[in-house]
């Protein structure tokens, strides 16, 4: 019997199963791993503490492995991927491979097919892979620059809107409930704490700015529903350069994604998919959120030889 180990080391949490060829056989969670956020030492003994777990709930030695598969983010970082490499080939036996989580996310919706994938959590960034494994990146430059139709772009964004109303005596919540939300006595503290450097976490602001929309708010709504046309517009841009590039004008591409706002916020999600509808009729956007989990189980199986790509 064959035994694989997927990981996704994202941001905040770093998700591990472990299975068989057919099924999987033991599951574990812990913090993030990823060496920018938490340091060496802390990212191996987490690492190590997720692998025992996963064996333990499996039943399985971490001996027994036969081939692993790791996704985690900055993975172009050589200090990251040499750290994971090095770590895993101490842990487990088998073939190792570790490769960006844009790559399992892909994986887990196209199985090594062409695609585009939206990644719209605290950040944003779309990625395309045509059929030749062409890969098309687009934003994804971080909150300062871009970052757009993303969680930190909601909350900034809803605090520009609150302030843009009241300059011109349009009625909105946004600067009310922003002010209760960062237990702030008065206006000029919001702008204060506003303009900090390193500024507040914008992208805490989300659920409030989708209960200001829900309750009626014009301003608020308008926030996400630009938030779901920048979407659009970069998706759109990703199925151009890989129709203008690669020749894939023929067949529907489809556009997978994950991420916080495109998973539970509606309004982003209906605006963007009904914006494509009209920018690139020729995508069709899968339904669901990706587990990102099941493609770096994909791509340790494939490496084995146990399914075939497409």
């Amino acid at each position: 019997m064959a035994y694989f180990i997927g990981i996704d080391a994202g941001g905040t949490k770093t998700r591990c199963v472990l299975a068989d060829e057919t099924k999987v056989l033991g599951r574990a969670d812990c913090g993030s791993i990823k060496l920018m956020r938490v340091g060496e030492a802390e990212a191996t003994a987490r690492l190590r503490r997720l692998l025992e777990e996963s064996a333990a709930a499996a039943g399985v030695s971490l001996q027994e492995v036969t081939g692993s598969c790791v996704g985690i983010g900055g993975v172009s970082i050589p200090a990251v991927r040499q750290w994971c490499e090095t770590q895993m080939k101490t842990m487990v036996s088998g073939e190792v491979e570790v490769c960006g989580d844009e790559d399992i996310a892909l994986d887990a919706a196209f199985h090594g097919g062409p695609g585009i994938l939206v990644v719209s959590g605290t950040g944003s960034i779309f990625i395309g892979r045509s059929a030749d494994g062409t890969m098309y990146p687009v934003g994804g430059w971080g909150p300062v620059l871009a970052d757009e139709g993303s969680g930190w772009w909601i909350g900034l964004e809803a605090v520009r809107a609150g302030f843009w109303a009241k300059d011109r005596g349009i009625k909105t919540d946004l600067l009310t409930e922003v002010q209760n939300a960062w237990e702030l006595s008065s206006l000029g503290e919001l702008v204060e704490k506003g303009n900090d450097r390193p500024g507040p976490d914008f992208a805490a602001l989300v659920p409030l700015v989708v209960r200001c929309a829900e309750s009626g708010d014009e301003m608020a709504r308008a926030v996400l529903e630009r938030a779901g046309a920048d979407l659009a517009e970069l998706i759109t841009l990703v199925a151009v350069k890989m129709m203008e590039t690669s020749g894939e004008s023929e067949e529907p591409i489809g556009v997978a994604y994950v991420g916080s706002i495109l998973e539970h916020v509606t309004i982003v999600r209906q605006t963007m998919i009904a914006a494509l509808a009209e920018s690139a009729p020729q995508t069709h956007v899968l339904e669901g959120a990706v587990n990102s989990l099941e493609g770096a189980l994909w791509r340790a199986r494939t490496a084995a030889g146990l399914i075939s790509v497409g």
